[in-house]
């Protein structure tokens, strides 16, 4: 435990990666630190069955800022706000364990939040491909593999659509003060692969009439492992994350069938011809777009349909 406050906390929540999480923190630790700048690092296990708790513990033999937290409570939500509450620092910065941060990522976030005035920042996530990516997985679907590329320039943050990814964002303690912490009804929960709480996250962020922006030069890379480059789990992730926005948020509409709006069935068909047609007229990368826009459908009425008994529909 380091003698002085920290004035920046670095979280990084893990499940069932020990390994991949010792080369997180080996990332970690080769942070450039700037004179006068204290860090903790926290490290949340989330129930993990495997060595992480080990792996974190031979770190800490020569790094007296690592710290180890465990989050019995099942989902990425519980284990992000596990970490805030442990948390000292005025900044506090998030990643993942199969996340190597840049040399300079940290005051490259710091100092974009400072000159910007931002409340709350997201940065640039290159991948790091473990096997080469088949050609139907063009950019349109990075963010399924919380990998974006798209601009490397900074600029304002002013939609929950432009949310930035768990892999690379932060924030300063006053907003979860001011907004509350993540909603533990949405994210990832072991191995279901919802998501959402980051887009939440930001909803209420710019509710509250707090600034967010996105640093491109705040950088990390992310590994892509060969299963998540699959259309199986892009199908997975689309449908379990729509299913809990439905479940969580619902949708207008008095006319219904088992709490399913009458509105939504001649959308569903018409994506479904609309996925047909473009199997023997489009390009590879369109047509299972379209297939996945399906899959979208699938798992909103699987959500509604469940939030019929929820006390939170």
């Amino acid at each position: 435990m380091q003698s002085e406050s920290p004035t920046s906390s670095i979280i990084v929540c893990t499940y069932q990666r020990a390994e991949s999480l010792r080369e997180t923190l080996a990332a970690l630790k080769a942070l450039e630190i700037a004179p006068g700048r204290s860090v903790e690092f926290i490290v949340v296990d989330n129930n993990s069955s495997d060595h992480t708790r080990q792996v974190v513990e031979q770190c800490q033999g020569d790094w007296p800022a690592l710290r180890y937290e465990f989050e019995g409570a099942q989902g990425l939500s519980h284990a992000r706000n596990h970490g805030i509450v442990c948390a000292r620092g005025d900044t506090i910065l998030f990643t993942d364990d199969d996340v190597l941060p840049a040399p300079d990522w940290l005051e490259q976030t710091i100092a974009g939040l400072e000159r910007y005035g931002a409340d709350a920042c997201g940065g640039y996530i290159a991948p790091i491909w473990e096997a080469p990516p088949p050609a139907w997985l063009t950019e349109r679907f990075y963010g399924f593999l919380a990998v974006r590329t798209d601009r490397e320039d900074d600029y304002p943050i002013d939609s929950p659509s432009l949310a930035p990814f768990g892999a690379n964002m932060a924030f300063r303690r006053a907003v979860f003060d001011k907004v509350g912490l993540f909603d533990t009804e949405r994210g990832r929960k072991g191995k279901v692969l919802a998501s959402g709480e980051d887009g939440e996250m930001f909803e209420r962020i710019l509710a509250a009439g707090m600034k967010a922006v996105f640093l491109g030069r705040s950088r990390v890379r992310h590994k892509v492992e060969a299963f998540r480059m699959t259309k199986a789990y892009i199908r997975r992730w689309r449908r379990q994350t729509s299913r809990n926005l439905a479940l969580s948020k619902g949708l207008p509409g008095s006319r219904r069938i088992f709490n399913i709006p009458l509105y939504l069935f001649p959308q569903f068909l018409r994506a479904v011809g609309r996925m047909i047609g473009a199997r023997f007229s489009a390009s590879a990368d369109e047509a299972f777009n379209r297939e996945i826009i399906v899959f979208h459908f699938i798992g909103t009425f699987e959500g509604l349909f469940k939030a019929r008994t929820s006390p939170r529909a």
